[in-house]
């Protein structure tokens, strides 16, 4: 593993965070009604249009490219300036995804905490998880990102 990042953000950004990506790339895909109707808790399980199915699907697909880029740029740069430029952009996405969360629910959902269905536990709860983890490392509060040493070519 390449990651320069200290082991608690590591194993959060480069384990914890893709394998949820990957769940929640799955989820349009086995069943886009179900999904659509979680993005809010209490919703029914109506029929989707295809409009509706194929946006499903989309999010689904940009779920599982997030994955991606985040295993590629996490596990191949030994740039510290890199890294804290991506966990910046994330935490940035961050706040945009449990803001538009926030805006799609009224008042008595969003207060209604034990109501909270799993999706609306994913979308807010583990991404605050995600927010605050990712603010303590660009705080420097796990510690300084391991310096990686690159390896010279003998001229002979």
């Amino acid at each position: 593993m390449t990651s320069i990042l200290p082991p608690i953000p590591r194993f959060v950004f480069t384990i914890l965070e893709p394998l949820s990506l990957i769940a929640g790339a799955v989820a349009p895909f086995i069943s886009p009604e179900w999904f659509v109707a979680e993005q809010i808790p209490i919703s029914p399980l109506d029929p989707i249009s295809a409009n509706t199915r194929v946006v499903a699907y989309q999010l689904g697909n940009i779920y599982l490219l997030l994955a991606m880029v985040g295993v590629a740029v996490l596990y191949q740069t030994t740039e510290p300036k890199v890294v804290r430029n991506y966990v910046i952009a994330l935490w940035i996405a961050d706040i945009g995804h449990v803001g538009i969360t926030f805006s799609g629910m009224d008042y008595n959902r969003l207060t209604d905490l034990p109501n909270w269905n799993p999706m609306t536990w994913g979308n807010i709860g583990a991404t605050v998880a995600l927010f605050l983890t990712r603010t303590a490392y660009l705080l420097g509060l796990f510690g300084q990102d391991r310096q990686v040493t690159p390896i010279s070519k003998k001229v002979q």
